[in-house]
């Protein structure tokens, strides 16, 4: 078998390969982080590299989706492209993987109760008279602080460090207690300092937040994009790669696990702590990243009946996950409440205390899997809606994420006007920008209700005749340019695409037919929905308006819309640093009723209502 060497540019990143392997693969042995939209399986066109050294000819997949002048450019897909010969590879700008990551969110008051305590204790030395064994004597400490002795516990590897901490420090020790249990121990008092981390997994991203865990400070947050990205943007692609690829959940574990040691360690610099200064973690994330955080196969979520391994809470010795903290550490995992309605949303309902509401009010998580919540603290129901990949940007024609160079808003005034995250040329367009481009073109006349793109001709309001430029022909069909290729940052034109309007509204009917769905299923009208939080990164980059225009929200619910931020964050937050609200996370997982939306009797007929647009 022969092997080439295969050069990345920019930083003459060198690595072997054996012939016949793709780009994408090079790219992960050589550990450069890049976005493989669909998974590397060649249908999103957006992994587009320049071959500048040993290009060879493209395969019939490429030259279906590259245009003939991107082809005689050297443009290739990096998921399609084998290496059969050295190559030198151009990748394009890296300010895309410099993503939005929504870290902030509502704060809110509650009871500091950490699950760790830390007690210092002054162990009786030996004599030769009571030949009191190290561990009884540590014991005794330890009942002298209110601890019962027919209680207390410990593991082996404590017990084998114990004789030479306890020489060493002259019998001076802090117990790093879990319960009952004597999780840790360490030389001289050490209790002044007490911290953990709360993580937030979520599908394209992780934030961590480190915190005191006497105080509640937050001390600092760190985030990265979800290197699992590279097998996949979306869930069910990362359920196929681990289900089906060789080693494949191992893979997917092993990144993740790389990826928080790397922010855990980020973190602690940024606050000037260390990391065996951290005793807890707490980990929240839908149900699929649950079980490949944990190593879990996650194959029986992706078919019926869609259960999950396992939905309890659970408590980890964080040495069995190799995470890089104290080795005394626990993880904390929050309770799942179905299979595609996970410990992530369980996080949201506890910090916005939907079960203790007076009020009805609608929790909206949009993204490729929403998760909708409904309730007060009379009754809470949730569902999953199969949103797909249009609010990421995969199977949208100029799509990308919310990263430098995407336009993340547009605006109908005088002309055709639109922002950029980071300013400079435009690179494509993502979810925000997509729902505020159509929600213009509904409200302009030039959609109609089954979301075709009207020829300039067939127009009636007036307002819309000032953007005939932007409406052209592309494969056939109708299209909007936002704009032309002369000012874009790879040299295509940015557009919707009559694909892509078809695309958005799969995406916001099943939303929205997940929301009608559990308003029926709980019994009432949109007026009597107190409030809408949407929380998350996509709703709260979003413009409630285009949500509102295009009937992924209710267009009555418009004025009761609150972005809440990463709740999912504060409910991992809450969790860590109060044992009172990590078993409350256990009581709403119980008492939400999951309502599964293929098997509503009127769901296809509800669907296909909601995929339409209310032209007025």
């Amino acid at each position: 078998m022969n092997y080439y060497n295969v050069v990345f540019q920019p930083g003459d990143v060198v690595v072997e390969v054996m012939e016949g392997s793709t780009l994408k693969e090079a790219m992960t042995d050589a550990g450069l982080e890049f976005d493989f939209l669909c998974g590397g399986r060649g249908t999103c066109g957006k992994c587009r590299v320049r071959i500048s050294k040993g290009l060879t000819m493209p395969v019939t997949r490429e030259q279906e989706m590259l245009q003939a002048k991107e082809l005689d450019g050297s443009i290739r897909l990096a998921c399609l492209t084998t290496v059969h010969n050295d190559l030198t590879v151009e990748l394009p700008n890296q300010k895309k993987l410099q993503h939005n990551i929504l870290m902030a969110s509502d704060e809110r008051a509650f009871q500091i109760e950490p699950q760790l305590h830390k007690v210092f204790i002054e162990v009786d030395k030996p004599t030769r008279e009571t030949q009191s064994s190290d561990w009884r004597r540590l014991k005794k400490s330890l009942v002298k602080q209110g601890y019962m002795d027919s209680e207390l516990g410990s593991t082996v590897s404590i017990l084998r460090q114990m004789p030479d901490v306890l020489r060493g420090a002259n019998n001076r020790i802090t117990a790093v207690m879990y319960e009952n249990k004597v999780a840790g121990i360490e030389a001289q008092d050490s209790t002044k300092t007490m911290h953990g981390m709360a993580f937030d997994i979520g599908t394209t991203t992780i934030v961590g937040y480190l915190l005191d865990l006497y105080s509640g400070k937050e001390l600092s947050v760190v985030s990265t994009l979800n290197p699992q990205t590279t097998f996949g943007a979306d869930v069910i692609s990362r359920l196929t790669f681990a289900s089906h690829e060789e080693n494949g959940l191992m893979k997917l574990q092993d990144v993740v696990i790389e990826a928080i040691n790397k922010l855990i360690v980020e973190a602690v610099q940024k606050a000037s702590v260390t990391q065996n200064q951290i005793y807890g973690i707490s980990i929240a994330g839908n149900t699929c990243m649950h079980h490949l955080f944990l190593g879990i196969n996650p194959q029986s979520i992706a078919v019926s009946p869609y259960v999950p391994a396992l939905s309890e809470p659970l408590i980890l010795d964080a040495s069995e996950l190799k995470l890089s903290i104290n080795q005394a550490g626990k993880v904390f995992m929050l309770p799942n409440i179905a299979g595609f309605v996970g410990a992530d949303t369980v996080a949201v309902l506890l910090a916005t205390e939907l079960d203790r509401s007076e009020d009805i009010k609608l929790v909206i998580d949009i993204g490729t899997n929403g998760e909708i919540a409904l309730g007060s603290r009379e009754k809470m129901v949730a569902c999953s809606a199969a949103a797909g990949p249009a609010f990421e940007g995969a199977q949208i024609s100029s799509g990308m994420r919310g990263a430098v160079g995407a336009i993340d808003h547009v605006y109908y005034r005088d002309k055709l006007e639109y922002s950029v995250i980071g300013g400079g040329e435009p690179l494509g367009i993502c979810g925000s920008a997509l729902l505020d481009a159509v929600a213009g073109l509904v409200e302009l006349g030039i959609l109609n209700k089954r979301g075709k793109i009207l020829a300039f001709e067939q127009l009636t309001n007036p307002a819309a005749h000032r953007f005939k430029e932007n409406l052209i022909q592309f494969e056939g069909q109708g299209a909007f340019l936002l704009t032309e290729a002369g000012i874009t940052g790879h040299g295509r034109p940015i557009m919707i695409t009559q694909s892509d309007i078809r695309e958005l509204q799969m995406a916001k009917g099943a939303m929205a037919a997940g929301v009608r769905v559990l308003m029926e299923t709980y019994g009432i009208q949109a007026q009597d929905i107190k409030e809408v939080l949407l929380a998350g990164a996509f709703g709260n980059y979003l413009n409630p308006h285009s949500a509102c225009v295009i009937g992924l929200i209710p267009s009555e619910l418009e004025s009761k819309i609150r972005m809440i931020g990463n709740a999912a964050g504060t409910g991992a937050k809450l969790a860590l640093l109060s044992l009172s609200e990590f078993r409350r996370a256990k009581d709403i997982a119980e008492v939400v009723k999951f309502v599964e939306l293929g098997s509503y009797p009127r769901f296809n007929s509800i669907f296909g209502e909601c995929t339409y647009f209310n032209i007025k």
